[in-house]
């Protein structure tokens, strides 16, 4: 059974950076175009960056410039480097398959105020 991990969220001040990271347990990583998703109060959960096999990146518009997703295969990681963060980025982040095939896990609550 595949199990998503994510880490490294927190409270920051705007304009700040953070770095998420999921690890992904029971798969082969290498094998799923993977992405980012977050979940704000009250909203839908939406892809915020993809990354396929072949390490091709998409983005949402509203984070386009600011974050950049990375995936480390052998270690079956993704990340996603936030830069110049703002309060409508505060959400809880979710990783999982571009497809959403799998399980999500409990996600990193990412808040941004000052």
């Amino acid at each position: 059974q595949v199990q998503l991990v994510e880490s490294g969220g927190g409270l920051v001040q705007p304009g700040g950076s953070l770095r998420l990271s999921c690890e992904v347990f029971g798969s082969a990583f290498s094998r799923y175009g993977m992405g980012w998703y977050r979940q704000a109060p009250g909203k839908q959960r939406e892809l915020v960056a993809g990354i396929t096999r072949g390490g091709y990146t998409n983005y949402a518009d509203s984070v386009k410039g600011r974050f950049t997703i990375s995936r480390d295969n052998p270690r079956q990681t993704v990340h996603l480097q936030m830069n110049s963060l703002k309060p409508e980025d505060t959400a809880v982040y979710y990783c999982n398959t571009n497809q959403r095939e799998f399980i999500w896990g409990q996600g990193t609550q990412v808040t941004v105020s000052s």
